[in-house]
């Protein structure tokens, strides 16, 4: 009993803890794992280089034995002709008077049942080369898939991050309308009184109900906006809507210094790199086409005929009743033992090495061509995403004076309005200016950050903990 009401205390415990971790909202780092390992791309890119290591395992299999059994049980039946010359028999004085065997045609009959069974053992002892440049060939296509994947996984970061601001840069615009709708609030019960008083008209009065019913319609589009983000998010991650509903992020400038301006770090050029590497290695393997190759084999067989029957057509001697026709209970032979070491040299394919061979050089010709093209976007693109950076954040600064600015000018237009020295048409300029200012310096920390990611993708050091 003891036992049991520990048991339950225990569940009771943890049950607070497993509650929070359903419906706690997802950090940037568990919606990039769960982009990761949903991401169709990438996966497929997995799958493939999972062949490529297939690939290699049959580059290494290709020196272990292959042995091989094989049988056979058939009806045979075969006839062969043949011509036997005329011949003279000499003359045994006394004895034998002599003979002539005239010339004739005669046929040889064998029919019964065959059997055959066969056991093959081979080994390749030297395969020209061949194999050692493929398997090198095929490593560098390996780093070169790896590389592929390094971009394809970057791409996913870009996309989750992207997602991830945009919902602090609404979240943070909902609170820009959350506050404007309360100064709203305050001074529309301003007008009221001051209609009352007669010191708005009706049409001052009704420009404040106006900007309310612009504002409750940026807000309403506001609402619809978080939920296509939130669609997205968990389509891309597959993580429940409702924890994705609880993020709170908080949109913060990064702070990056661009160190090292070398292009060649980047997932593309290296990947084109390896595989550059690999043509290379595969036309040294297409040039092996004409080295002898070495295998040693052993076999072990078995034959019987049963049921047979051996006959021929004619007489074996012309002129003596002598066909032959005999019915034999089996044949046998066993064992027929064959071992020994061969070669196979081509020393005329037909041009199919050759062509190989000039295959392979163009592919690396192509290659090297997409590299060079690859290495000038790269740079113009570094140059771009650092002058991008550059602007971003002379913007943020700009946008936070204008931010200032317009604060200040509307806590001054409100006093006036207040007084009845401004009318409501300034009033609600100033809010929207006010309302603008605060949502351009927002957006401003935005695109920083998007500029930001972009720098570090640019020479390849995209750091999640950065962002």
């Amino acid at each position: 009993m003891k036992n049991r009401t520990k048991k339950w205390a225990g569940i009771l415990f943890l049950f607070p803890s497993l509650v929070f971790s359903q419906t706690s909202a997802p950090t940037l780092q568990e919606l990039i794992n769960s982009a990761l390992a949903n991401d169709g791309t990438l996966n497929e890119q997995i799958l493939q280089n999972k062949i490529t290591h297939l690939d290699d395992e049959k580059l290494k299999d290709v020196f272990l034995p292959k042995v091989d059994i094989s049988g056979q049980a058939s009806y045979l039946y075969t006839s062969a002709h043949f011509t036997t010359p005329q011949f003279n028999i000499p003359a045994i004085p006394n004895l034998f008077p002599g003979l002539t065997i005239p010339e004739g045609g005669n046929s040889l009959n064998i029919s019964g049942i065959s059997t055959m069974a066969k056991a093959e053992a081979s080994l390749l002892l030297y395969s020209g080369g061949k194999v050692k440049y493929l398997k090198e060939a095929n490593r560098e296509k390996n780093l070169s898939e790896q590389k592929l994947m390094e971009k394809s996984k970057d791409d996913v970061v870009t996309s989750i991050s992207k997602a991830y601001d945009t919902f602090a840069l609404l979240e943070e615009s909902r609170k820009v309308l959350d506050e404007s709708k309360k100064r709203l609030d305050i001074n529309r019960k301003t007008a009221d009184k001051a209609l009352g008083y007669g010191l708005i008209t009706p049409y001052d009065h009704k420009k404040i109900e106006l900007a309310q019913a612009t504002l409750d319609s940026k807000i309403v589009e506001y609402e619809g906006k978080k939920q296509l983000l939130m669609t997205q998010l968990e389509v891309l991650t597959g993580i429940d809507r409702t924890r994705i509903a609880a993020i709170q992020p908080i949109l913060k400038p990064i702070s990056y210094a661009l160190i090292n301006e070398n292009i060649d770090n980047r997932a593309e050029i290296q990947a084109l790199e390896h595989g550059i590497k690999a043509s290379e290695y595969k036309i040294e393997a297409e040039k092996k086409w004409w080295v002898p190759k070495v295998q040693a084999q052993t076999s072990l067989s078995y034959f019987g005929l049963y049921d047979n029957h051996i006959s021929t057509s004619k007489d074996l001697l012309q002129g003596f009743n002598s066909k032959l026709d005999l019915n034999p209970s089996n044949l046998n032979i066993f064992p027929l033992f064959q071992a020994g070491v061969g070669f196979k040299w081509d020393i005329f394919d037909g041009n199919e090495g050759k062509s190989a061979v000039e295959g392979a050089k163009i592919n690396k010709e192509i290659l090297e061509n997409k590299k060079r093209d690859a290495q000038k976007k790269l740079k113009l693109n570094l140059a771009n995403n650092q002058t991008n950076y550059d602007i971003a954040n002379a913007q943020i600064t700009l946008k936070e004076k204008a931010k200032n600015i317009a604060k200040l000018a509307l806590e001054n237009v409100e006093k006036e309005f207040r007084y009845g020295t401004k009318k409501s048409s300034d009033l609600i300029d100033a809010e929207n200016d006010l309302q603008t200012a605060e949502l351009d310096y927002q957006t401003a920390i935005y695109n920083q950050r998007r500029s930001a990611i972009e720098l570090m993708k640019a020479t390849q050091n995209l750091d999640i903990n950065k962002l």
